[in-house]
């Protein structure tokens, strides 16, 4: 009965659209959800530490059920904003986030497990994700990149003991960015071709959200939606804090960890190079991906079966209170930096 633990994802996009189309204060529920009932109910209910050997179908097609959700919330959003959305900054700004904490909180990170899987289908899938968020580079960048050089200053999504956030979200995006096309620039001259033919990923990568957004944009009107303004703004904007909420989270997995060298060689990943969160439910709204641990230590492994190991560094809450941490840099560096050096010190 704990698998259908992980179907509490899809509350949020629902809870999303009942709360908007209220208005009024209820416009705020998605996000008194997610950083306030959540984190408390979290602490309440307390770590799960049990670690399943789960084969089902069932962990699959939520997956892929989750695919389908969020193309809705995106046209969704788009046919909201543009005919019965007041457009005030400050709603306009939680209407963009509330969305976000689905296309990036959740999205991103099925499209993140989808993008480990060997089958294609799985992949395809996880590369709309990323499509609808405008960050398709990652699918190359985080699978290529960051699970080889993670725990080094040549990875641009490890956070570093004393850099805050702010200024580990622009080196992480711009610095992932050209890690990806590097990337995809070796893998294209190891077989002999150019960078600029259509075998290069990174080119479609860059044109497919337009696509999407065009596609999108047309099949509304189809519907007599007639093109608005705030269809652009809705789209890139859940986008942008969608990619948001990503870099939050991979400031939050690996902060200050770093693997060491020994005769001129990296030590092999292992469930000491991420930090590691069992709290229950915030588990089960993220997929496991707070066992990033064991993630990394065996990448290949699906969401259900991540182990828990008490030798990773434990963070003292589940994600979405972290979160709120990393985004008020003195909270987070007396926070972390004193547990940093209680790690470092039982583990050496």
């Amino acid at each position: 009965m704990k698998k259908y633990g992980y179907l509490l994802a899809f509350i949020l996009p629902a809870v999303l659209v009942w709360s908007t189309t209220l208005g009024g204060p209820y416009i705020w529920t998605t996000l008194a959800l997610v950083f306030v009932a959540f984190p408390l109910l979290d602490y309440m209910v307390g770590l799960d530490t049990s670690n399943q050997n789960e084969k089902s179908l069932f962990f699959t097609y939520t997956l892929y059920t989750w695919v389908a959700v969020q193309i809705g919330l995106i046209l969704w959003g788009m046919y909201f904003s543009s005919t019965r959305f007041e457009a005030t900054w400050w709603k306009w700004l939680v209407l963009l986030v509330s969305t976000a904490v689905s296309t990036g909180g959740i999205g991103i990170t099925i499209a993140h497990e989808l993008g480990h899987k060997k089958n294609k289908l799985a992949q395809a899938l996880g590369k709309t994700l990323l499509m609808t968020t405008c960050y398709m580079h990652f699918h190359i960048e985080h699978n290529k990149g960051h699970h080889v050089r993670v725990g080094t200053h040549q990875d641009p999504a490890t956070s570093r003991k004393g850099e805050h956030f702010y200024a580990f979200f622009i080196r992480s995006v711009v610095m992932g960015y050209i890690s990806a096309w590097n990337i995809e620039t070796s893998r294209l001259k190891r077989k002999g071709l150019s960078n600029w033919t259509s075998h290069n990923k990174m080119i479609g990568f860059a044109f497919l959200p337009f696509i999407f957004f065009a596609i999108a944009v047309a099949l509304l009107f189809w519907f007599g939606v007639d093109w608005h303004w705030n269809m652009t703004i809705f789209f890139f904007g859940q986008a942008f804090f969608a990619v948001l909420f990503l870099e939050l989270v991979n400031y939050i997995e690996h902060y200050g960890l770093k693997r060491s060298i020994k005769n001129g060689q990296i030590e092999r990943v292992s469930p000491m190079h991420s930090w590691n969160s069992s709290f229950l439910l915030s588990n089960f709204l993220l997929f496991q991906l707070q066992r990033h641990s064991d993630h990394h230590a065996t990448a290949i492994r699906p969401y259900q079966n991540l182990q828990h190991h008490d030798i990773s560094p434990q963070l003292p809450a589940g994600y979405p209170t972290m979160v709120l941490l990393a985004l008020i840099p003195p909270i987070w560096f007396k926070t972390m930096n004193k547990l940093l050096l209680e790690y470092q010190r039982i583990s050496t």
